[in-house]
């Protein structure tokens, strides 16, 4: 696996290819972004390579995280993520990753936390068909019944019910590179990624391209 980039999700927009055809984009603000910690098995147990993103005032950190940045010669950075290349010889501490490691036309896989939908219910959640909506009814969005009978007298682990929805760590994959803009710093995929507007988001080329 190669190494990536984080970015902020900008929002969407449309291009139109050599035909005529239009093409939903998404807009990804991606680096420019800093290598904090080149992690091995001698010291760590494994092999990855801390990336940071978006710089902060060194006021809204405090010391020992400070001197984590001091020692990569980079200034104090909002989001660290870890990547792991396969092999770490290739990097070093202080070195800059900036959009340019991606080019048109090949894929990618974004990672992003999904916008929250509060508490839902089974209809929304999970697509049931309801009850019926003619009077008398008395469940219309309602799950109905969940039993087994006596055997097993109980309801199995993971059965689809009313529940928090949304908010968990989602990954798109295959999205294809539209354009590249290094001067920018932005990436343009086709498709849509997950997260809200301004959410970050990791960008790794695709594993099962």
């Amino acid at each position: 696996m190669s190494i990536g980039i984080l970015g902020k999700k900008v929002g969407m927009t449309r291009l139109f290819g050599e035909n005529g055809e239009v093409i939903p984009v998404t807009v990804i603000e991606a680096g420019p972004c800093h290598i904090v910690q080149v992690k091995n098995k001698e010291t760590d147990g494994y092999e990855a390579v801390q990336v940071g993103f978006k710089q902060k005032r060194e006021n809204l950190v405090n010391r020992p995280v400070r001197g984590h940045f001091e020692k990569a010669n980079v200034p104090p950075l909002r989001f660290l993520r870890e990547f792991k290349p396969g092999s770490v010889e290739n990097y070093q501490m202080g070195d800059q990753l900036n959009v340019d490691i991606f080019s048109a036309g090949e894929l990618v896989d974004v990672s992003g936390i999904s916008k929250g939908k509060g508490f839902s219910g089974v209809v929304k959640r999970w697509h049931f068909k309801g009850g019926k909506a003619s009077h008398g009814a008395e469940t219309h969005r309602g799950g109905g019944s969940i039993g087994a009978s006596a055997t097993p007298s109980r309801v199995f682990k993971g059965f689809p019910m009313a529940g928090r929805m949304g908010g968990k760590r989602v990954t798109a994959q295959n999205l294809e590179v539209v354009k590249v803009d290094t001067e920018k710093n932005v990436l343009l995929v086709k498709g849509s990624v997950p997260g809200p507007t301004n959410g970050m988001l990791m960008i790794r080329k695709a594993v099962k391209a």
